[in-house]
């Protein structure tokens, strides 16, 4: 045998379907020794079928890989070919597409992804084993094929040794026949069961493509963005994912989303330094006021004077705005129920807690976006209470956040207890950093009274510090809050019956 076909025979063969670099390769490894499940599952499939660590690392890699490119089947050790196959079936399925637009580049999203797949890959791996059973064991190994050539080399050359007969050529010799018709041996037996294979890549690809998405959602419903996902590290990652898949809100995360979405969409309504929501443009020359292009004059030296003419005639264009000015700029104060009566179930199956909570989260976020701190308060009876800071400036915590959203003290209802706590802390606020006119939401399903002496001290607190009180009545008709006493602890009230309804409370988010 010449040289290069000894070097094409006992060429190593590649057990990997995806082209990967040692970064990738890394990256894999890495991911697999943190992730308890993906080791789980390749321990359970080794144990009949002896590719499933390699199938693995190509489904990661399918996944992760920004430029994908797969390998030539020629390329592949026999015993991979089936590997080859179900990869190429998964990344041929349209669903892939939209599966690794999920994925790419985020190692937890593709181990995920992976996961997501196991059932279909065990099915796949499954019903293509006998397939895989005749490949493994082709006639000729490569072992075989040198021991051979190497007895035949040490035949002695003599004049009386008869002459013996050329090598064959590449295609007829043992290693290059063995080779070959393993090949076709896994084509013929491939064959048989490559019809199932592509539905089920198709399938699991969609399923592992929903699963992500859905985390994805479920994250940022709690407030943490894609950003902050790239950036965590993958235990940190996974353990934040399990306690919010296990949450006791974590059936309302839809709602919270919901929520946080209509925030944003009510901040967009507003316009900086004016009255309320904007509903129109005007004519005036309230400077405070006026629209993009009426200032673009001012950049233009012919413009100018007429700029000028249209402010002393009061005729500028200004953003026409209605409703209650935004005043607040002291802290957000969130004073959520967590009486025994909020966990019952209203309309739609939400609780009023998760709908009074969800709100809170979306407060949460509003005083973030203006550079306010915000306290969640939780209450119940008059000895029932706990405090939650989170300061501007630094992200929110989101293990503190859980905290916030998942602790339910249960009992009776005390209104004194919260309020005064909320208006301490606001008094603390002024004379830390002289900051007034802070806000406080009082979200409750109960009706209580305040003594006169406490009446007299909370007025006076809201007189010195000019906080505003808004009231929400969860659950209660609008009659039946007119004229309660959280009505008249109130600045704005408003009430809550329908409780898949996140634009019931739409205003607070134009006010506060």
């Amino acid at each position: 045998m010449d040289s290069d076909a000894a070097a094409r025979v006992g060429q190593v063969r590649h057990t990997t379907a995806v082209v990967a670099d040692r970064f990738d390769r890394f990256t894999w490894r890495d991911t697999y020794e943190q992730s308890a499940g993906l080791r789980e599952l390749a321990e359970e499939l080794e144990a009949r079928h002896a590719c499933s660590t390699d199938l693995l690392a190509d489904a990661f890699l399918a996944a992760y890989k920004v430029g994908l490119r797969l390998r030539d089947r020629t390329e592949m050790h026999p015993g991979r070919l089936v590997n080859h196959q179900i990869i190429a079936a998964l990344v041929g399925a349209p669903e892939f597409a939209d599966l690794r637009r999920e994925t790419v580049g985020d190692p937890y999203a593709a181990a995920m992804a992976v996961l997501a797949q196991a059932a279909a890959l065990r099915r796949i791996l499954e019903r293509s084993h006998d397939a895989q059973e005749q490949v493994q064991q082709p006639p000729w190994t490569i072992q075989q094929v040198q021991h051979q050539t190497q007895q035949h080399q040490q035949i002695p050359q003599t004049p009386q040794t008869p002459q013996m007969p050329q090598p064959p050529q590449e295609s007829e010799h043992p290693a290059g026949t063995a080779r070959q018709t393993a090949e076709d041996d896994a084509a013929q037996a491939f064959a048989g069961a490559a019809s199932h294979i592509g539905a089920t890549a198709r399938n699991a690809a969609a399923r592992a493509t929903r699963v992500v998405r859905e985390e994805t959602a479920m994250m940022r419903a709690w407030g943490v963005g894609s950003g902050a996902l790239e950036r965590m590290p993958f235990g940190e990652r996974a353990r934040l994912a399990e306690r919010l898949r296990t949450s006791r809100l974590a059936r309302w995360a839809e709602l919270i989303g919901r929520f946080r979405q209509m925030a944003d969409g009510e901040r967009a309504r507003k316009v900086e330094n004016a009255n309320g929501e904007l509903v129109g443009v005007t004519l005036g020359d309230d400077l405070s006021r006026v629209i993009p292009s009426e200032l673009a004059n001012l950049g233009l030296p012919g413009s100018r004077a007429l700029f000028a003419a249209r402010y002393a005639a009061g005729e500028l264009m200004l953003y026409d705005s209605q409703g209650e000015q935004d005043t607040g700029r002291g802290a957000v104060v969130a004073c959520v129920d967590t009486s025994h009566s909020m966990y019952v179930e209203g309309p739609g199956g939400v609780t009023r807690e998760a709908w009074a909570k969800a709100c809170a989260l979306a407060l949460l976020d509003q005083a973030r976006h203006a550079g306010r701190d915000f306290v969640g308060i939780l209450f119940s009876a008059a000895d029932k209470i706990q405090v939650f800071r989170f300061p501007a400036g630094p992200p929110a915590d989101t293990a503190q956040v859980l905290d916030f959203a998942e602790s339910f003290l249960g009992g009776g209802t005390s209104y004194q207890t919260p309020l005064t706590a909320a208006a301490e802390l606001l008094e603390e606020e002024f004379n830390d950093a002289a900051r007034t006119r802070g806000d406080i939401v009082m979200l409750t399903d109960d009706e209580c009274g305040v003594t006169e002496e406490w009446t007299r001290g909370w007025n006076e607190a809201k007189r010195l510090l000019g906080f505003r009180v808004f009231g929400v009545a969860i659950g209660a008709p609008p009659a039946a809050a007119a004229g309660s006493v959280l009505d008249a602890l109130s600045d704005n009230l408003r009430s809550i019956e329908d409780f898949t309804d996140v634009h019931a409370a739409a205003d607070l988010f134009r006010v506060i």
